[in-house]
């Protein structure tokens, strides 16, 4: 007998054996491409959303600034794209997509399922002890394509993870733009305010000058403190607008809105005609660049494979199972080896296939609407954004006249009103479009970077391009 169990241990042994070839065989895409990522799907993740410079030059992502830096445009970007939790969150989406791939390539390959078993019972006072232990293996080898249509899905929807990614990035990318020029056109606000508080106060000393020799009357001297009074209002608000705007800025960086940020100069806006292009044009671009069509693309063709995998669940499928198992009762020892295949013909479910298949296909009518109104929508994002940038840059030569003719306004006033020939009014009047004009030049020229980088984030090619110091518009 216990030669006997010996034997049927061998036998045991060699039908582990057998089966472990089977484990080996299954295995071998870990070995050859290690053990982490056996279907080397890490080949398909999009790489991490990083600046790279265009110039050239080596510029270094995502390297800490230290206290007190001074950010350009460059700096804020990249701090943007690193820090953003944005940017991190939609990378890490696209590497879970990426392992659902090796999820749906996974059910091509067999399982192997090991089990030990351990029981005693007693009864009348008559114990017995029972152990098992078994080796399976499991293949389905046809099932109608439901496994392809999962594998089509999982990459479809990996393209459309890949597409979120970059939508994000250029998403995140304009913001941290908006809210760089907007810091400069807060910084550039309170740099007027001081001026024109400093030409009051130089106003309001010429009008008690003339007060005291009695050239004016008390009211010169009364109205002129009134406008300075103003002046000192009016740059206090915009300090706390430029505070604002840096809190805005550090935290569009990935950082705390109390992190004090410096910037560099406000830069010069030049205008070209690079983007005077067909609008038709821009649009047909639009739809071949923008990654959030392309996203909306690839989960159509998702839910077409979605419909697949909903009629295969009601079609036949053929499995293959094999594997030794061995048992001890005490009284009797056993083993067996086994193996043999399984149809499976699906005759009748209650009609959930049916309706399975019909929630699948409306499914799939959505994921094509969607796709077709963002087509509509990126005609009118181009076409808006198009129309801003033209104004814009309009804009920008009309302020330039605009503060060239109170420049000399102000002078004129200001010498007519110390020589005694103008009033305190024309003075006053001439000051404040003075303020207006500088507020309204530096406003023009950094909207019209913040419509040339809307534009080209409309068209879907909004990349680092735009961060040069002479950059076109990146349209070939």
């Amino acid at each position: 007998m216990e030669r006997q169990g010996d034997g049927k241990i061998g036998r045991f042994s060699s039908a582990v054996r057998i089966v472990s070839c089977f484990a080996a065989l299954a295995a071998f895409p870990a070995s050859a491409r290690g053990a982490d990522d056996p279907f080397g799907v890490d080949a398909s993740i999009p790489p991490r959303p990083l600046l790279a410079a265009q110039d050239g030059s080596d510029f270094t992502p995502c390297l800490p600034r230290p206290l007190g830096a001074v950010y350009g445009l460059l700096d804020v970007v990249d701090q943007a794209l690193c820090r953003n939790p944005q940017t991190r969150e939609a990378w890490a989406s696209a590497r879970a997509q990426a392992a659902e791939v090796g999820v749906a390539r996974a059910a091509y390959l067999p399982r192997i399922d090991a089990g030990v078993t351990a029981s005693r019972q007693r009864a009348d006072g008559d114990a017995a002890t029972a152990r098992g232990a078994s080796l399976t293996l499991s293949w389905l080898l046809y099932d109608s394509g439901a496994r392809d249509a999962d594998l089509e899905a999982a990459r479809q929807l990996l393209l459309a993870a890949s597409g979120a990614l970059d939508a994000t990035v250029q998403t995140v990318f304009l913001a941290a733009m908006q809210a760089y020029y907007d810091a400069q056109a807060a910084r550039a606000a309170l740099d007027a305010a001081w001026q024109s508080e400093k030409a009051s106060r130089e106003s309001l000393a010429a009008a008690e000058t003339r007060h005291r020799v009695g050239a004016a009357t008390p009211a010169d001297s009364l109205q002129a403190r009134t406008a300075w009074s103003q002046t000192v209002l009016d740059r206090i608000r915009a300090e706390g607008l430029a505070e604002t705007a840096l809190g805005a800025l550090a935290s569009v960086m990935g950082f705390d809105a109390g992190t004090p940020v410096a910037l560099d100069a406000i830069p010069d806006a030049a205008p070209g005609a690079a983007f005077e292009r067909d609008v038709e044009a821009l649009i047909a671009e639009a739809r071949r660049l923008r990654p959030d069509l392309l996203a909306a693309e690839a989960r159509f063709r998702a839910a077409q494979a979605g419909v697949e995998r909903a009629r295969a669940a009601g079609r036949p499928t053929l499995s293959l199972s094999a594997g030794p198992a061995w048992q001890d009762t005490g009284s009797i020892r056993a083993d067996r080896q086994s193996i043999g295949l399984t149809l499976t013909l699906p005759l009748f479910s209650g009609h959930e296939t049916t309706y399975r298949v019909r929630a699948a296909e409306a499914r799939a009518e959505a994921a094509g609407a969607q796709r077709e109104a963002l087509r509509q929508q990126i005609a009118l994002d181009v076409w808006t954004n198009h129309q801003n940038l033209v104004t814009a840059t309009q804009a920008v030569k009309s302020a330039a006249d605009l503060l060239s003719s109170a420049e000399q306004s102000e002078r004129v006033a200001l010498g007519r009103y110390k020589a005694g020939v103008g009033t305190l009014l024309d003075l006053l009047n001439a000051q404040s479009a003075l303020a207006k004009a500088r507020v309204q030049r530096i406003q023009a020229a950094l909207d019209w970077f913040v419509s040339r980088a809307a534009l080209a984030r409309a068209v879907g090619a909004l990349d680092s391009r735009l961060l040069l110091p002479a950059a076109e518009f990146p349209i070939p």
